[in-house]
């Protein structure tokens, strides 16, 4: 029983990763660093929380995307250009942290131009349990 629910635990581990990874594009780097199921509820729903390390070259982005609980993020190095919804972009640095509502659409995320080094953010999503993706991307529009 406990081999069982070992081996089924790495297993959501390894997908989250693999999850997460496949959504920000070839220059920026997703790392999954834990997975954790918590006994709080989201929703009405069982719930675990995703720690994910997010790295981006000087200038380079993320894609557009929503998280299907909400975000806590810590800027770990270097500067951190975020947006969501219809909000203005705000530049974080070292040592600052951002939330964003469930749902909500994270349009801008990127090393800003002109930034030198690379930019390191650690960001906490708390998602059920159940969700196939826990970074969705926005559809593009033709």
């Amino acid at each position: 029983m406990i081999r069982t629910l070992l081996a089924l635990a790495v297993g959501i581990v390894v997908g989250v990763a693999g999850m997460t990874a496949a959504q920000h594009d070839e220059k920026s780097a997703a790392k999954t660093i834990a997975a954790r199921d918590i006994i709080e509820k989201l929703d009405g729903k069982e719930a675990m929380v995703t720690f994910v390390e997010v790295t981006y070259e000087a200038g380079q982005a993320g894609k557009p995307h929503r998280h299907p609980g909400p975000v806590f993020g810590f800027v770990l190095e270097g500067e951190f250009e975020w947006a969501i919804d219809g909000q203005p972009a705000t530049v974080f640095k070292t040592g600052e942290t951002f939330y964003e509502p469930t749902g909500c659409l994270h349009r801008v995320s990127r090393s800003p131009a002109g930034a030198k080094g690379k930019t390191r953010v650690l960001a906490m999503i708390l998602h059920p349990r159940d969700a196939k993706q826990i970074v969705i991307p926005e559809p593009k529009k033709e």
